[in-house]
């Protein structure tokens, strides 16, 4: 059986507001290994994005933890956290997030610059995911010069720019039509199966999920194995 890159144990989320708490999910328990495709699939408000942010360490489970290539996240300091966040995850949203002052390059070489990497081998990194993507042509071109299609390529270019091991992705192509959904979805699974990274995908399109290795269900706070 190939190697986790990542697993939960035990995991839950409540969130409290005063003396009234809501649970989002507890008991989670599963793993996502090395080049697999894993869809999130349940309804608004189930607890997807939760999850990711948890898994991607933007949020603190409030019980059972997550092991990444065999180091618990808790274990972590902020430094060795924030370390994580940039050179392990790749992140692909619903809305692109991208800098609309910067060109394409500019946005894709962003966290090799945050990551204190040189100008000029962090825009020829850029570029060459650019061009992987179908975008050579478009490199120089501000964020409001292309499709929304285009725009979560670039998205998903800059998610794999520092070489991630896991993709952890919500609701990419939420904003974009059937079809070019469609297209973004294939190419995204395409790369990932390239550089055998793991990847996370919450969705609300089970046509999409379908397209993925595995498909997790939310149900009542519980994840359970659904058939494609």
């Amino acid at each position: 059986m190939p190697d986790p890159v990542i697993r939960a144990e035990g995991l839950g989320k409540t969130f409290r507001t005063g003396q009234q708490a809501l649970t989002i999910f507890s008991g989670l328990t599963f793993r996502v290994n090395e080049g697999e495709s894993v869809a999130l699939v349940g309804e608004s408000g189930a607890g997807k994005s939760t999850l990711l942010h948890i898994l991607g360490a933007l949020e603190r489970p409030t019980a059972g933890k997550v092991i990444f290539r065999g180091t618990a996240l808790g274990s972590l300091n902020e430094r060795q956290l924030a370390n994580y966040r940039n050179r392990e995850i790749g992140y692909v949203w619903q809305n692109c997030h991208l800098l609309p002052e910067f060109t394409a390059r500019e946005n894709v070489a962003l966290p090799l610059r945050i990551d204190g990497n040189a100008e000029k081998p962090s825009l020829r990194a850029a570029d060459r995911l650019l061009e992987r993507v179908g975008l050579a042509d478009r490199v120089n071109h501000q964020s409001g010069e292309l499709s929304g299609g285009e725009q979560q390529r670039v998205a998903i270019a800059r998610a794999l720019v520092a070489g991630p091991r896991l993709l952890l992705a919500d609701e990419p192509t939420g904003n974009l039509d059937e079809r070019t959904g469609e297209t973004v979805m294939r190419m995204l699974l395409s790369l990932v199966r390239e550089d055998k990274l793991a990847i996370l995908v919450a969705t609300h399109n089970p046509a999409f999920a379908a397209l993925c290795d595995r498909m997790f269900r939310f149900e009542h706070g519980r994840l359970r194995q659904s058939g494609r």
